[in-house]
Formats: structure tokens, sequence, C-alpha cells
């Protein structure tokens, strides 16, 4: 479905991303771990068009994407959920799934809202209600929620559970595995290691721009390095 090919990505003089090569198949969770300022987020932001890799090449669904630009990768099947969450805090929530839909048939929009509230009915709840006065939980659920609107074949998910208690953690990452279950692909960008190996049926790890380990998440959750870097043991 995806597959990235020797990107090297600079902020100025700064090389951020070294060499990057990744594969993503249909049907896959998989995930990106590393530490703060390891390329992370960079990867994602390359893959979805906001930054530019200076070589290599981005294909997505046999499409050679590099150039593309980011608004234009909503129609070919990908959605990107950024850290940080990025909603439209003026608007309400109903608002914000409407937008989401900008690339959906104007007939499919109401149906689409209802299988988002569905999924996550504290949304439902609160679709009059100002997006910027919800819970952080809540606001990563409408990110989720206005990412799905698109109809994603491929869903990047950036630090889902960023900032969150773990009772939401675990809901979140309930809700990943609820979709990888329906047969959205996920690219999942997370710092909590342990729970993104869970998940992951592959995973790469980053360490200062470059892909340092790959393996399944079941291999790499067992790897003694791993256990001492990223999971405390």
């Amino acid at each position: 479905m995806l597959k990235v090919e020797n990107a090297n990505v600079y902020y100025g003089k700064i090389h951020a991303l070294k060499d990057i090569s990744l594969e993503v198949n249909e049907g896959e969770i998989v995930a990106l771990i590393g530490a703060n300022g390891a390329g992370k987020s960079t990867t994602l932001k390359t893959i979805s068009g906001l930054l530019r890799s200076k070589t290599g090449s981005i294909v997505l669904f046999d499409e050679n994407i590099s150039h593309t630009e980011a608004h234009k990768l909503v129609s070919k099947g990908m959605a990107h959920v950024p850290e940080g969450r990025r909603i439209f805090l003026q608007m309400t929530v109903l608002e914000n799934l409407q937008m989401g839909a900008y690339t959906t048939k104007a007939s499919e929009v109401d149906a689409l809202i209802e299988d988002v509230f569905e999924r996550f009915p504290r949304l439902k709840h609160r679709k009059n209600q100002i997006a910027g006065t919800l819970s952080g939980g809540e606001q990563q659920m409408l990110a989720m929620g206005r990412a799905l609107m698109s109809k994603p074949k491929l869903l990047m998910l950036d630090e889902p559970s960023m900032g969150l208690a773990p009772i939401l953690v675990k809901q979140i990452f309930d809700i990943i595995k609820e979709l990888h279950a329906a047969g959205t692909t996920i690219l999942l960008v997370e710092q909590n290691a342990e729970m993104a190996l869970k998940v992951a049926d592959r995973a790469y790890v980053l360490e200062s721009g470059r892909i340092v380990l790959s393996g399944t998440g079941k291999e790499l959750a067992q790897s003694d390095a791993i256990k001492k870097a990223y999971l405390g043991g």
C-alpha cells in the first residue's frame, strides 16, 4: 500500500531524516517508535506531503506521490491525524466532522457522521459543543473521527495517546484495534512503545533520524535492546 524509499529531509541545515525506507502492507498496523526528536512525526509529515524529501520516492497504491500536494492525498485514500490533534477549536464537533468530509460525496456525509458517533459516543452527546471546550481525550477522538470522514484506506496517527490519562489511552488503543479489524490500514507513531508494539503487526525503531531496527511487534517487544531503551526493562 505504501512504500517509502531513501527519504532524506532537512530543517534548514539540520538533517532530520536520513535514508528512511519503510513499507506498509494493506491490512497492517505498522508502528514507528523512538525517543523525542527521533524523526517519527517528520516521517509522517513527509509521507503526507507537509514536508518534502530531497531524495528517493514515496509510493501510495503504486502511484508516486513524492511531489503531490498534501490536500490532494486525502482523495487518494490517506488521512493524517497530526500530533497535537489540530482540530478547529472555534467550530462545533459537528462542524469539525463536516470539514473532514470535503472529499466525500454529500449523499454519504450524514451516514459517515453517524458511523463516527457510533464509534465515539461521547462525541454524539457533544455534537453542538465548541471543540475547544472538549477534554483532551475528546479532542483526540474528534481528530480521529474527522479523519474517518474521508473514508481513508491508510490512516496515519501521530501520538494519539499523548497527554491522556491511562484509562483514555486504553480507549484510544481499543478504537485503533477496532478500526484495524474493520479493514483500515494504520501507520502509528507512538511514544508509548509498550502499547504500540502490542497492537502492531510490524514496527520500525527510529533513532536520530535513522531506522535502526525493524521486525514484528512481538519480536521487538521481546528484544532486550528495546526493553532497556523503551519498555523500562
